[in-house]
């Protein structure tokens, strides 16, 4: 059941160009699979604004966004001691139960942070995890050490190619033979549709949206699969490989 919950900041921090780290405390137990998202209410807004899960615990969360517009600078200019109104238990989380034992994780961008706390579960379970990381240049990238941390097959490809491969991750993956792994993958759409297209082996892929509600009732969020469109607030953000269409 959704609901509403105010957290309090006890970091807001500046990773990389643009983009922040937040730590918010309170009681997080609902967080029950890596890959789930809050929805934070921004001052004189009406919407919300949908952000990934990074990393949990019982009493602490994490969260990654980039100032993209008004709501995110808004995020930004928070302080240490004040709190944000989020509506939460949002988001079906990764199956991690489907993974076998290795696994390829591909992250482009914002959609790179519901990807640590998965690569950590993971390892946890003993499973051979490989990354892939995306960003447009070296000054977005964030995390990279962190993911190196937990794996030593972390490749990186930037766009302008001022840090590792240049190109995307479809490149890093087919320089690499990784296309045959089973895969779980978060990204911006034109990103997920290339990947979902290269990859043979089973996915789960967390798409980002624009949410008016979040919580099932506009149908605004919705994305094409073999048994009708799905609501991503709702029955995703995750998505299996195999139910997926493209609107072309």
């Amino acid at each position: 059941m959704n609901k509403i919950q105010d957290y309090q900041i006890i970091s807001n921090v500046l990773l990389a160009k643009k983009t922040y780290e937040m730590t918010l405390t309170g009681d997080f137990s609902w967080v029950k699979n890596c890959g789930q998202f809050i929805n934070i209410s921004i001052d004189n807004k009406f919407l919300k604004r949908p952000i990934s899960i990074c990393d949990f615990s019982e009493n602490e969360l994490v969260i990654i966004y980039k100032v993209v517009g008004y709501g995110t600078d808004f995020l930004a200019n928070l302080k240490v001691g004040d709190s944000i109104n989020c509506l939460i238990d949002l988001g079906n989380g990764y199956n991690l139960d489907l993974v076998n034992d290795k696994c390829l994780l591909i992250g482009g961008g914002v959609g790179v942070p519901p990807l640590y706390s998965t690569c950590k579960k993971l390892v946890e379970k003993s499973v051979k995890v490989s990354v892939v990381l995306g960003f447009t240049s070296v000054s977005d990238m964030f995390y990279v050490d962190k993911f190196k941390e937990l794996t030593s097959d972390v490749f990186v490809s930037t766009n302008d190619g001022t840090y590792g491969d240049k190109g995307f991750v479809t490149d890093v993956i087919v320089k690499n033979n990784l296309s045959g792994m089973d895969y779980l993958t978060c990204g911006p759409e034109v990103m997920l549709k290339g990947v979902h297209k290269l990859m043979t082996g089973h996915g789960q892929l967390s798409f980002e949206a624009r949410m008016g509600c979040g919580f099932g009732a506009c149908m605004g969020c919705s994305c094409k699969t073999v048994s009708g469109y799905k609501r991503i607030c709702v029955e995703g953000p995750i998505m299996q490989s195999e139910d997926l269409l493209w609107n072309d």
